[in-house]
């Protein structure tokens, strides 16, 4: 018995290296996060090296803890596992545990001891073992995600600048030996802490103040954009950063430092929710999804959820505005409201319509405003005969005119009673639903310049109001006609162009309803009522589209006028008064004289105009990349120095600020008459 019981444990240890060698991947895996975290912190000033540390901690932690659990488990579990993968055992393998106390019993265990060795191999555990475990992809998903996490915290705390931060790195040997101490004072709504130290490249807030001390002896700074700043000896002189530049000492003026400066970002609107700007809630709504997210390179000072609610239909609509603040969060850049409004608390009912945008404004001085586009809610109101009536509402409805939905349903009644109608009474019934629809059609069709009908049943005669006059009313004095081919053959207003002033989408959504009309009244027409089905459907879902854009909310953009002076009235002073009338346009000057003559002069060795580096830099001023800005402030300053290959760097710079002209679009008056014609030689003979 302890043979075999020494016998079965050694079986158990094998097994758990073959599970340990499974394991190991699922184990280590998620270590390696911890590590990345920990090489990366360096970079991140608020990442400390206790964070990587328990992140590893906690992953050999869940190791440790996985382990105890596959051992117990292989403790209780081992015998099952032998039995199922190795038929050799006949399901015996409990046995090797413990002796049995029948002759019958011992016979069986005597048996699987001289076969247990060659049943019981490693590459039997190892099967076992790719069969029971599998890799664990769980702490490794956990693991970078907290990794992730705490990198983003790190940076969203960390200073957003590192050059300002430059006392550390600068040590009193570098401030002496460059003469000069800069420091740097960021704008306190940044949140930026100011830093000192030897002269480098920064980069910088816009509006920082940049200070020169010079430590020994006089120095003067000279800028890209050719200001030349004096600091005498022990006291500083000072620049406020508002565009990319570089600079450098005159005592050493073969160093160059540069001055990158960030702007002020507005802050930054997404609607996530709903994702449409146009979305139509299920009639059975009964709440509504908003995700608004504002985020600001520095912080978020206002936030607010502008909704405007319409309701009614035709000219009785009714507008209610509501403003709403988005809370604030923890972390000041950013601000996130996900909210499921509740219609009744949006004051919405059916047929109602919300109109909603954000806007944000961020902490500078003069903050910047951000507003998001408009996104609409659409709630639909219930069906009815009432509204199909505002589709249109510029045209009376006469009181036996059908609507697109009562002839729906005298078509469906139809339908059902087919089976038992006569050939004559199906006939008169079908043909007087096609003329309901043709009358409904030619109401609608009068908004395209139509006038006529298919079948000529509705078509004006005689007597309706058009005069389609003889021969008398378009000939001329000598009985020729007058030329008037539209006046005497037919009616400007069937010109589609001069019969309506509907915008391009609402005249595709007419012609999409008088197309379906067309179809539906031939099939009721052709006496096959249950094919016009769809098209009616169709029409009275583009008469529905046009209901919808009938109602029409647009901010309010009116002229506010500047205050009158009060002492300025009823004096007749005319005195700055200009006048309303628009002057004629002329074109700009394509290339400034002085830079075409400078560049004419770059051309060459000899001598450049006067005042030329301020033309220059003026010029290269207009640049919009900071990259390209600063290569051209540099090729002037070479120029200035005295660099002769320079100049045809400079000259390129120049010629890649001139743009090409705008296109004068005005037209010039210039009256051709005969005795000019005349004047000029070019009459007719």
């Amino acid at each position: 018995m302890p043979a075999a019981a020494d016998h079965l444990a050694s079986v158990r240890q094998r097994m758990l290296r073959a599970l340990v060698r499974r394991r190991a991947a699922s184990w280590l895996l998620p270590l390696l996060p911890a590590a990345t975290l920990a090489a990366a912190g360096s970079s991140a000033a608020a990442l400390t090296p206790a964070v990587p540390t328990g992140l590893a901690a906690a992953v050999v932690l869940w190791a440790g803890i996985d382990f105890s659990i596959w051992r117990n488990r292989i403790d209780s579990r081992l015998p099952s596992w032998l039995n199922d993968a190795i038929p050799e055992l006949e399901d015996s393998s409990a046995m090797l545990a413990a002796p049995t106390s029948t002759p019958l019993g011992e016979l069986q265990r005597k048996r699987l001891l001289a076969r247990i060795d060659l049943a019981l191999s490693n590459d039997r555990l190892r099967q076992i073992a790719r069969q029971k475990v599998r890799f664990n992809a769980i702490p490794l998903a956990l693991a970078i995600v907290a990794a992730a996490s705490a990198w983003a915290y790190a940076a969203a705390h960390s200073g957003r600048y590192a050059a300002p931060q430059g006392a550390s790195t600068s040590t009193p040997a570098a401030i002496a030996g460059a003469g000069i101490k800069l420091r740097v004072e960021p704008p306190p709504y940044t949140g930026v802490q100011p830093g000192e130290g030897a002269p480098r490249d920064l980069l910088i807030p816009q509006h920082s103040k940049v200070r020169w001390c010079a430590v020994n002896a006089d120095t003067i700074i000279e800028l890209g954009d050719g200001q030349a700043l004096q600091a005498p000896a022990g006291k500083c002189t000072e620049w406020t950063a508002s565009d990319s530049t570089f600079w450098r000492s005159r005592h050493n003026p073969a160093q160059r430092y540069t001055i990158r400066v960030t702007p002020d970002q507005p802050p930054q609107i997404a609607i996530t929710a709903p994702n449409e700007s146009v979305s139509i809630l299920k009639p059975e709504a009964q709440s509504a999804q908003i995700n608004v997210t504002v985020a600001d390179d520095y912080a978020v000072a206002k936030a607010t959820l502008h909704m405007t609610l319409a309701r009614g239909s035709g000219e009785n609509i009714r507008f209610t505005d509501k403003e709403t603040p988005l809370p604030a969060s923890a972390e000041p850049r950013k601000r996130s409201w996900n909210k499921q409004w509740l219609l009744k608390e949006l004051g919405m009912e059916p047929g109602d319509e919300l109109y909603f945008f954000v806007r944000a404004s961020d902490n500078a001085p003069v903050p910047h405003i951000a507003q998001s586009p408009t996104y609409t809610l659409r709630l639909p109101g219930p069906p009815g005969e009432a509204q199909e009536s505002t589709a249109l509402p510029s045209l009376a409805k006469p009181e036996n005119l059908r609507s697109q939905r009562q002839i729906i349903i005298d078509t469906e009644q139809l339908v059902a009673d087919m089976p038992r109608l006569g050939a004559s009474e199906l006939r008169a019934r079908s043909e007087s639903i096609a003329g309901d629809q043709a009358k409904l059609r030619l109401r609608y069709g009068q908004f395209l310049g139509e006038e006529s009908s298919l079948f000529g049943a509705e078509g004006h005669g005689d007597g309706d109001g058009h005069e389609h006059g003889g021969t008398e009313s378009t000939k001329g004095p000598g009985g020729f006609g007058t030329g008037n081919i539209a006046a005497e053959f037919g009616h400007t207003h069937d010109q589609e162009g001069n019969a309506t002033i509907f915008d391009p989408a609402t005249k595709e959504v007419l012609r999409r309803a008088l197309r379906a009309m067309w179809d539906a009244e031939k099939q009721l027409r052709a006496i096959a009522p249950k094919p016009a089905l769809p098209p009616e459907y169709k029409a009275l879902g583009a008469i529905k589209e046009l209901q919808q854009a009938e109602r029409v909310y647009l901010h309010r953009t009116a002229f506010v006028p500047p205050a009158i002076k009060e002492e300025k009235r009823m004096t007749g002073e005319m005195a700055g008064a200009a006048s309303y009338r628009r002057a004629q346009g002329t074109a700009n000057e394509f290339v400034p004289a002085d830079v075409r003559e400078l560049v004419h002069a770059l051309g060459g060795d000899g001598a450049l105009p006067a005042l030329w580096s301020k033309a220059a830099r003026d010029t290269v001023a207009r640049l919009a990349d900071d990259e390209q800005r600063l290569a051209a402030q540099a090729a002037v300053q070479d120029v200035v120095d005295g660099c002769q290959p320079c100049r045809a760097q400079l000259r390129a710079w120049l010629r890649a600020t001139v743009q090409q002209p705008a296109v004068l679009l005005q037209a010039r008056p210039q009256a051709k008459t005969r005795f000019g014609q005349a004047l000029q030689g070019k009459a007719a003979p």
